[in-house]
């Protein structure tokens, strides 16, 4: 179920939107101003947030540019009583992805709200990110810093078997499922040079690695 964050301080249209996104399958949580819904964004990332402009502590603009230098990459669709020309090209700027000003219709939103999380839903499904690392599974592409890193193709698919697990320990008979189709040439020592291979192009400290970590006597597993 998709989460939504509302960040949104009149109470009467925080509660009609919310049942009226609760109606369509969405779960809902409501913050009632600025900073409130800044730390929840931060604590617990929702899959959306719909935010007003006018919020008390913090106001919209704030809030936005606080989630985009922090990091938090989902879609935001500003919903304000401010139509002014110069304030949706500031939202926007800021890094908001959607602009609807009050009053609006119901059905446009939820139509604008699930057109949000669609295109989210397929840009995370083709582009990845841990860290410095992207990896595009479209193009099989995976870049650090920007700069391309060319992995040899078993490499590639131990990187995107221990992607598929989602942080869940991959041990080293499912690697070798997964990556070699249990080929009587691999053997373990062949799975640990390839990881060790690809903590060294994806730019990891071979003592201490940030991401693909070990799981002593079982296998392997990606931090992100």
């Amino acid at each position: 179920m998709n989460r939504i964050l509302l960040v949104e301080d009149n109470p009467d249209l925080a509660y009609g939107l919310r049942n009226n996104l609760e109606i369509e399958g969405y779960e809902v949580e409501v913050a009632a101003d600025g900073r409130r819904g800044l730390e929840r964004a931060a604590e617990s990332p929702p899959a959306l947030i719909i935010l007003d402009l006018m919020l008390p502590g913090l106001d919209g603009f704030r809030v936005l540019r606080g989630l985009r230098e922090g990091g938090h990459a989902m879609p935001v669709l500003v919903l304000t009583a401010r139509g002014r020309e110069a304030d949706k090209v500031r939202a926007l700027k800021l890094g908001a992805d959607d602009y609807v000003t009050k009053p609006f219709g119901l059905l446009e939103l939820l139509a604008r709200v699930e057109a949000l999380l669609r295109r989210s839903r397929a840009r995370t499904a083709e582009c990845e990110r841990f860290g410095e690392i992207e990896v595009d599974r479209a193009t099989r592409a995976v870049t650090r810093r920007g700069e391309p890193v060319e992995l040899a193709p078993k490499e590639y698919e131990l990187l995107i078997a221990l992607l598929d697990r989602d942080g869940a320990v991959a041990s080293r008979l499912e690697l070798m499922r997964d990556v070699w189709g249990y080929s009587d040439a691999v053997v373990t020592r062949t799975i640990d040079t390839h990881v060790a291979e690809l903590r060294r192009k994806l730019g990891e400290n071979p003592v201490r690695p940030a991401h693909i970590l070990t799981v002593r006597k079982v296998g392997y597993r990606l931090r992100r």
